[in-house]
């Protein structure tokens, strides 16, 4: 493995754990729970951040992704998964797996990503990216991986932190 992908494997696997602690104490109503906010004055409160569930949701819909990146398989675009970025929370705890398969997911979705860096050729991150909608941005597969695998996912895990505290709940 060399140093660009041991670097990334690092940090991806300290979200995971950051990940597990932030929801580690949830309760299953917590973990839909969505503080509200007034949006202005002529409306009446909407939900104001992202709550645990639809997080965790929303970051697994990004393993399959990243493992055919690796691999050089072509891939669904993650906007389009019912947990992409087009998807809002909802507080109906039915549109989503449980706490406890939800957090499996997470664990193994961050174990097969490890496994698919560790195996990944130098080749593999200078294939072209295969989304047409990310080619811009991310010409190969070596620009998008930190993106997606250490800012995304930490930008998402910095939500889930701010709602614990918004609920008072400790930092972890």
């Amino acid at each position: 493995m060399n140093a660009f992908a041991n670097a990334l494997l690092i940090a991806w696997e300290r979200n995971r754990d950051y990940g597990a602690k932030l929801v580690a104490d949830l309760t299953d109503e917590q973990m839909i729970a969505m503080p509200l906010m007034a949006n202005n004055a002529d409306q009446a409160n909407v939900p104001g951040m992202n709550h645990p569930t639809w997080i965790l949701s929303h970051l697994n819909a990004y393993h399959t992704p990243l493992i055919a990146m690796l691999t050089g398989a072509t891939f669904d675009d993650p906007k389009d998964h019912p947990f992409g970025m087009l998807s809002k929370p909802q507080a109906d705890a039915s549109v989503y797996p449980g706490k406890d398969e939800l957090v499996a997911a997470w664990e193994q979705g961050h174990a097969d990503v490890a496994m698919a860096l560790t195996a990944a050729s130098d080749d593999a991150f200078a294939r072209p990216m295969t989304l047409e909608r990310w080619q811009k941005v991310f010409p190969c597969v070596i620009d998008a991986l930190p993106y997606v695998m250490i800012s995304h996912e930490a930008t998402h895990l910095g939500q889930l932190s701010a709602w614990r505290r918004v609920q008072g709940l400790a930092s972890v």
